[in-house]
């Protein structure tokens, strides 16, 4: 069975550094676990570690991972980081103290399901920026304010935004400003407090470290920097965080020497792909390493090799080829391949349920 090695003792250091560097800058940050799913064993190790609380709270978009959150540690402060849906408002009260949001009716409804539990319920309005995910649009951010300040079992308390998630909208200064003078004008015209500044993510936190985000932004969400070590700004690592907190083992189950095209009629039928760049003979072969996973558990994607010499080939639902050219490395059926992570391959791997995971602290 192909395996992923969690390193939690790297995640734990990865956690403490960003939190000394947000209370050097004056920030607040929400570490973003939904890359974890609901796996118990790995959320266990990191919520009941003393540097949890150096977090604000702990955001997930999943209510079930919200409720496992409450259940390992109820003294943690948890955020549900999308616009809840109508059908789920009771297990977001219950489970979540603070949620975003973006849509009156939903935000009426949970203001009803608190009132059910007894409880007041905090609110953050996600506004639009420019990526055309969530948020209300800017111009009627006084009208929508104004209703929801009257809800009696909400608390709102903050303003925020999303940038570079979907089409990679860059937070820049003159975006982050205005983030910032949105909620000056809604202090101003409702001479209400809003706590928390939302407009920043692990994308944000190169522009943090050369002193470019408004000292107005407060609060940061954040999940690739923590669980990979670098922003998705560039890539590349930073603040000198640890890279490898995941790694992911492959076996070779099988190892021959393969023609390099196929043989016969080529219909619709596949359901995996296989790769458009290899430079390859029409009567070449090369070794094909067959790997035990599939695009079931990670696409290939997003999982870089450590040994650069081989390339991906194709893949299935539940197998992966791979060209070892003349087999360089002598590698063998039953040897394992290796491979370095990008952020969505965590994720996948990490709710696949036919990969074993190895927690190593």
């Amino acid at each position: 069975m192909a395996r992923l090695k969690v390193h939690i003792d790297r995640l734990i250091q990865n956690i403490e550094i960003i939190s000394k560097f947000m209370q050097e800058h004056g920030k607040e940050w929400s570490l973003v676990v939904k890359v974890l799913g609901t796996d118990k064993a790995v959320l266990t190790k990191l919520l009941q570690h003393p540097a949890i609380l150096g977090t604000h709270s702990i955001a997930v978009s999943q209510w079930k991972s919200l409720r496992m959150v409450k259940e390992l540690n109820p003294s943690l402060r948890t955020m549900f980081i999308k616009p809840p849906s109508t059908k789920n408002v009771k297990e977001v009260v219950a489970y979540a103290d603070i949620s975003l949001n973006t849509n009156f009716t939903t935000i009426m409804a949970l203001n009803d399901e608190a009132k059910r539990q007894d409880k007041i319920h905090q609110v953050i309005v996600m506004i639009e920026m420019g990526e055309l995910r969530e948020g209300i649009k800017r111009e009627g951010l006084i009208p929508f304010y104004k209703k929801i300040f009257k809800l009696s079992n909400l608390d709102v308390v903050g303003i925020g935004t999303n940038l570079g998630c979907m089409y990679g909208v860059q937070p820049t200064y003159d975006k982050l400003i205005q983030l910032v003078l949105y909620e000056q004008l809604i202090e101003a015209k409702f001479k209400r407090n809003l706590e928390l500044v939302s407009g920043a993510s692990s994308i944000t936190m190169p522009i943090l470290e050369k002193g470019k985000v408004p000292s107005g932004i407060n609060h940061f969400r954040i999940g690739e920097a923590a669980f990979l070590g670098t922003s998705p700004l560039d890539n590349k690592p930073i603040l000198g965080l640890n890279t490898g907190a995941f790694t992911f083992e492959a076996n070779i189950v099988e190892l021959y020497r393969k023609a390099n095209v196929p043989d016969g009629t080529i219909t619709d039928a596949a359901v995996g792909h296989t790769s458009s760049d290899m430079d390859i003979e029409d009567d070449g072969q090369s070794f094909k390493a067959v790997l035990d996973f599939g695009v079931l558990d990670v696409d290939a994607d997003n999982l870089i090799p450590e040994d650069k010499s081989i390339r991906f080939f194709g893949n299935s639902s539940d197998l992966t080829v791979y060209d070892l050219g003349d087999n360089p490395s002598g590698y063998k059926s039953g040897d394992t391949i290796r491979f370095e992570l990008k952020y969505m391959a965590v994720a996948k791997l990490m709710y696949s349920r036919f990969v074993e995971k190895v927690l190593i602290d």
